[in-house]
């Protein structure tokens, strides 16, 4: 009769691996919180704190480049969102069409987004010089007479600005929009045409209620990304002429420049309450 040798039990060797692995898990994630901690959250902390006194928002709303950059920051979210939602919107019907041509042009076309924008930016606020940019000398060359300074009138630096923004980011939004029309099934445009469905029927019964949501989704989502935009505006305009091009997120830099901490932090803070509910709707919409 053998005697059975008792089996040592897994369970001790499973629980010694586990606690190895969250051991190595959580000194791997160790670095990126801290990282996080000093670059992210304590910045974030401490310009709420400096921005905490009563008094800084009503210097803020007393001082009348404030004011216009309020309403530069209105002007640009209106105007280049929706006229950059809206081409892209229509390029986005024209780049999917199997073309040899059309295959080429879709990848100039995406070199804007592609390509860094400092240069690019500033390489057009060289081209817009009024003593030597190659659009005012093309204007001598033609006409023998000189160009108008285009950045030094308020209005045309800031359309300029939204030109910038509009050609720099359209790329993105047409590939996104791009997406939404290749995920409709092409039944739907072949059942149209059999129905005898013209061009803008197709659109308006199955293109546009399949992409509505997307639409929506990426136009809020663009309004966020373009609050932020700093490149757009002060690589271009700096700000001027005379500090009337300002929009909320270069109008930090003035105040900076006055050593106006407080003033900088504040017109930071002043965005919360049109950011949050742009946030707070753009995540129940994509919890849906």
């Amino acid at each position: 009769m053998s005697a059975t040798l008792p089996v040592e039990s897994s369970a001790p060797v499973a629980a010694r691996r586990s606690t190895s692995w969250q051991f190595w898990g959580r000194a791997l994630i160790a670095p990126y919180l801290v990282i996080f901690l000093v670059f992210v959250l304590y910045p974030v902390c401490y310009g709420l704190w400096l921005a905490r006194h009563p008094s800084s928002y009503v210097h803020l709303a007393d001082d009348p480049i404030f004011f216009r950059t309020a309403v530069n920051t209105i002007i640009f979210l209106v105007v280049a969102i929706n006229l950059k939602m809206i081409v892209a919107l229509l390029l986005s019907g024209f780049f999917i069409h199997e073309r040899w041509w059309i295959k080429i042009l879709s990848v100039l076309f995406i070199l804007p987004w592609a390509v860094p924008s400092i240069p690019t930016i500033l390489s057009v606020r060289f081209m817009l010089n009024p003593e030597w940019g190659v659009i005012n000398s093309t204007i001598f060359r033609l006409t023998a007479a000189d160009g108008p300074n285009w950045l030094n009138d308020p209005t045309l630096a800031l359309s300029f600005s939204m030109l910038m923004h509009i050609w720099k980011s359209l790329p993105f939004w047409t590939l996104i929009l791009m997406a939404g029309r290749l995920a409709i099934p092409a039944e739907q445009y072949e059942a149209a045409s059999v129905d005898g469905a013209s061009r803008w029927q197709k659109f308006r019964y199955i293109t546009w209620p399949s992409m509505r949501g997307l639409y929506l989704t990426s136009t809020i989502l663009s309004m966020i990304w373009t609050l932020g935009d700093f490149n757009s505006v002060y690589l271009l305009t700096g700000g001027g002429p005379a500090d009337l091009t300002h929009v909320l997120a270069t109008v930090g830099i003035r105040y900076l420049r006055l050593d106006q901490v407080d003033l900088a932090m504040a017109s930071i803070v002043v965005a919360l309450p049109l950011v949050l509910p742009l946030v707070f709707f753009m995540m129940k919409r994509l919890s849906r």
